[in-house]
């Protein structure tokens, strides 16, 4: 019996592990499979978070439905039923201490319209002229591979990228848009750019890609906690240890490999995913030869305030959602959902429940990673009456910080990875790398990731 162990149960280690036994149980191959979490319960990042008639996600809150895997393993485990879906409304900017709309008509804040651009109250008139040389200067220099922050204000302008575009991307993606590249974010803007010889006009003729209906998120009736419970409910056929951690990996000489647990325990393994974030891995791998790669992966960092008023919601602006903040000097957040008025589920009794985000890319987060939770509670309170006008105490309340846990993928990501591959390939055998560090942040890229290395294991293992 071949023996395959995947360290790190998030998402993409459970997905792994739970398409390892799908591919084996349908090919009649018996394999064992062994799960190994360091923390004492599975999902990684994400986290739910139940107190009382509230229901707070710590990390991830929803799943993106335009990426369809998702909803083929929701299915798959019997989750159907327990779906729910965001509810429709109007995001805000929150710009010149008020806030403003973003247009209706728009993807990311890019306008798929001129009248979306002509419109938008974020954007001044000149900057609206600016963003028109969109629909006659063609690309001649950009590629995937280039920084789509380059890219977008080199055919719709600074101020617009600045005002609308930016903060709307920067609440998707971690960084800085200099930073990120086209290929890692939003690659089909660049072909829209190259077969309609304007974005706007191509987010148009696509526009039915970006509709579903209002229905563009996903969660559970319990939180997305739910789908890592079921996604464990089903994995009956392996072995999950939690609450302890990987410390040493060395190799066999039958080619295999011996990995030791923190609590002295030994597990042996034909093959081995590492689907942790890279930093453990590294630690874990301890092989000079990697540190380079290793070293130039970048991780950004965010601080999640949950906070529940006694206040109905409806007493937010009609329709609205949340807001993102662009330079502003009198609110400290990066931006603010109104939860209870997007997810229905998460406040029974309809009562006010807001998340406020602050990442590392503001430039007040240095010292807010300092402060304590009550601190920072009173941080975000004076955050929402500022915005909000809302005053009231609190009736319960969550801070998370993840510091240092959230990958950004810069313009060399895809590089590194590559040749990160290829070492561990000729250095490591049967060694895996999975996870958001490398292909994908999003639950489904996740899913999609575990997938594809449960297929990686069953060709290794037929070879």
């Amino acid at each position: 019996m071949k023996k395959v162990v995947v360290i790190g149960g998030g998402i993409t280690g459970l997905s792994t592990a739970y398409y390892l036994q799908k591919n084996a149980l349908e090919i009649g191959s018996e394999i064992h499979i062994t799960v190994v979490e360091a923390n004492e319960r599975l999902g990684g990042k994400i986290r739910t978070v139940q107190d009382g008639e509230f229901t707070m996600e710590t990390g991830a809150d929803s799943i993106v439905t335009r990426k369809t895997n998702a909803a083929e393993l929701i299915e798959e485990i019997g989750l159907k039923d327990q779906v729910v879906y965001n509810a429709t409304g109007i995001s805000y900017i929150y710009s010149d201490g008020k806030l403003k709309q973003i247009p209706k008509d728009a993807v990311f804040g890019i306008p798929t319209s001129i009248e979306s651009l002509a419109t938008t109250e974020l954007v001044s008139a000149e900057g609206k002229v600016e963003a028109l040389k969109d629909l006659y200067t063609p690309n001649e220099r950009f590629t995937k591979d280039d920084s789509v922050g380059d890219f977008l204000e080199a055919f719709l302008g600074k101020e617009l990228v600045e005002k609308q575009i930016g903060p709307v991307l920067s609440g998707v993606y971690s960084g800085k848009l200099s930073d990120l590249t086209i290929a890692s974010t939003l690659p089909y803007l660049i072909d829209y750019k190259n077969e309609y010889g304007s974005i706007i006009t191509g987010l148009s003729e696509n526009k039915a890609k970006f509709q579903s209906g209002g229905k563009k998120f996903l969660s559970f009736q319990q939180g997305v906690s739910g789908l890592i419970d079921g996604i464990e409910n089903q994995l009956s056929n392996s072995e999950i240890i939690k609450g302890i951690a990987a410390e040493d990996l060395k190799p066999l000489t039958n080619g295999g490999y011996e990995i030791t647990l923190m609590d002295g325990r030994l597990l042996e393994a034909d093959v081995v995913v590492i689907s942790t974030l890279s930093a453990s891995a590294q630690k874990l791998l301890r092989n000079a030869s990697l540190d380079e790669e290793f070293s130039q992966f970048k991780n950004s960092s965010l601080i999640s305030v949950y906070i529940a008023f006694d206040v109905p919601d409806e007493e937010l602006p009609a329709d609205g959602t949340g807001f993102i903040t662009s330079d502003s000097e009198d609110v400290k957040c990066n931006a603010c959902t109104w939860t209870s008025r997007k997810w229905e589920h998460t406040s029974t009794e309809g009562r006010l429940l807001v998340r406020l985000f602050y990442k590392s890319t503001n430039p007040h987060y240095d010292e807010l990673v300092k402060l304590t939770e009550e601190e920072l509670l009173q941080v975000g309170m004076q955050d929402i009456k500022t915005s909000l006008g809302i005053s009231s105490q609190p009736l319960t309340y969550d801070v998370t910080k993840w510091h240092e846990v959230m990958p950004n993928y810069h313009i060399t990501h895809h590089q590194i990875v590559k040749s990160l591959e290829a070492k561990m390939e000729e250095l490591m055998p049967n060694v895996l790398l999975a996870g958001c560090s490398y292909y994908g942040v999003g639950i489904p890229d996740c899913i999609a990731n575990g997938e594809e290395t449960a297929a990686k294991i069953m060709k290794l293992i037929a070879d």
